[in-house]
């Protein structure tokens, strides 16, 4: 049968010993410090998690705070092309008036142009008459006469 030894219970003293020795020196600080390890790995995770969510909020926030700039930016260029298109108009409506103030002006002064030439024209056709009725007076005229001189004062009359 089995024959038991002292060497074989000394060795199975020897391993009990070994076991606790290395349970209390080897085993339960690195059972604690993989515990500790874990638990850290843990709390990393639900940090990172926690991260994960803020980020996306403020993803969520700048991409609201994005749009809102998009449209405040549409709304100040429609409000610039407004302004734009206004002040054109009326630098148009500006234009339009003192065009036609210059072309009434222009016309005022051609009118007045115009008076005095005529003013002019009417002196100087007095002054031919008064001229061609000096000569007729100088002369006896008959009916050929009259129809010459006649001719010739239109004539001059009609080149002024």
């Amino acid at each position: 049968m089995l024959d038991f030894s002292v060497t074989f219970v000394i060795t199975l003293i020897n391993i009990a010993i070994l076991f606790f020795i290395l349970r209390a020196i080897l085993f339960k600080p690195v059972t604690k410090f993989i515990e500790n390890r874990a638990a850290m790995i843990r709390s990393d995770i639900e940090q990172a998690e926690k991260d994960k969510i803020q980020a996306k909020a403020l993803l969520e926030q700048y991409e609201e705070k994005l749009r809102s700039a998009g449209e405040e930016a549409e709304a100040l260029i429609k409000a610039a092309r407004k302004t734009a298109e206004e002040q054109a108009a009326r630098i148009i409506a500006e234009g339009r008036e003192t065009a036609a103030l210059l072309v009434a002006n222009s016309r005022d002064q051609l009118d007045t142009e115009r008076r005095a030439a005529r003013a002019v024209f009417k002196a100087e056709a007095a002054a031919l008459v008064v001229a061609a009725a000096g000569r007729l007076l100088t002369r006896e005229m008959n009916q050929e006469d009259n129809l010459r001189f006649a001719g010739l004062l239109l004539e001059e009359l009609g080149k002024n």
